[in-house]
């Protein structure tokens, strides 16, 4: 159980909840196939899969659950083609031009006839909860993504008072600063051999750099000209390596082998404890790193915090 991405909700005021009250306000929206004429649902699994039923993990005060989102598929050419036929037989029949309504009406029709016949696509979002971190973690590559679990878990909940955490000075601010070394990094951070670029300008370009060394002059050169870091890889505590974008989301998380040792101590015949370890040791590393990378932006802004 290791995330891929990490997109971080801050609690605005304290929130605390028990596995067990979690579960039952989960269960209520519990996932459901989509119906026969449905083009999407979503709801709560069990985050184990099939090594259990329960919608909420728990380990340490961390609470692992799971939104499932179904998605029925109908390639748009098969769609396209069928309408156009029944298009053209209308025209043949009766002699008459099918306008731009009729064709939406018609595809409307096609769309429901083949709705029980669609293929569907199922994706699973993970996340955890954090009370006594005061965050909310979710594993989405996307902003869009990551928003969309958090107004689900609210919805469930009835209230989640949370939003993405805010640091005092711009983080592309920080990530130019660190690579033209106006501004030391700690020396927890490594910076990476990726990073992006962009004009700040209204029609700015932007330059993705892969596999450099971000001191090089190539990049020197382009920062002097007022383009500015936006996404930086790093390497946190030579334990996690990430990539770092200037809203704060980090993506393709990678654990490194200290961590994934401690994990192959673990019995690998009992998958519930290699789950139950995997994510025990996730959720306390990401509880170093998150703090430690809002501090080395500047500090977070704690204004819109309401403090106990």
């Amino acid at each position: 159980m290791w995330f891929r991405n990490a997109r971080i909700f801050r609690f605005t005021k304290h929130f605390d909840i028990s596995a067990e009250a979690l579960e039952e306000k989960l269960q209520a929206d519990a996932f459901k196939p989509c119906g026969p004429q449905e083009t999407t649902r979503q709801g709560w699994v069990p985050p184990l899969g099939k090594h259990g039923d329960q919608l909420v993990h728990s380990a340490n005060g961390y609470h692992l659950i799971a939104l499932r989102k179904e998605e029925k598929i109908l390639p748009g050419p098969v769609v396209k083609e069928a309408v156009e036929e029944r298009a053209e037989a209308i025209e043949v029949e009766q002699g008459r031009k099918v306008r731009k309504k009729e064709k939406e009406e018609i595809k409307e029709q096609v769309m429901l006839e083949m709705l029980p016949q669609a293929f569907s696509r199922n994706r699973r979002c993970f996340a955890y909860l954090a009370p006594q971190d005061g965050v909310l973690v979710v594993d989405a590559g996307s902003a869009k993504q990551a928003e969309d679990l958090a107004s689900t878990l609210r919805k469930s909940l009835g209230s989640l008072p949370v939003r993405p955490p805010a640091v005092e000075q711009a983080p592309a601010f920080t990530f130019t600063g660190w690579l033209n070394e106006s501004i030391d990094h700690p020396a927890t951070i490594v910076l990476g051999s990726e990073c992006e670029l962009k004009d700040p300008s209204e029609d700015g370009g932007v330059v993705r750099c892969k596999g450099l060394d971000l001191k090089a002059d190539e990049i020197r050169n382009h920062l002097e000209t007022g383009m500015q870091v936006t996404k930086l890889a790093l390497t946190w505590d030579d334990n996690v390596s990430f990539v770092l974008d200037e809203e704060l989301g980090i993506r393709r998380l990678k654990f490194g082998e200290t961590l994934q040792d401690q994990l192959d101590d673990v019995d690998a015949d009992d998958a519930m404890a290699k789950f139950d370890a995997a994510f025990t040791i996730m959720t306390l590393e990401l509880s170093r790193l998150i703090p430690g990378l809002l501090e080395a932006l500047g500090g977070e802004d704690r204004s819109a915090i309401v403090e106990e």
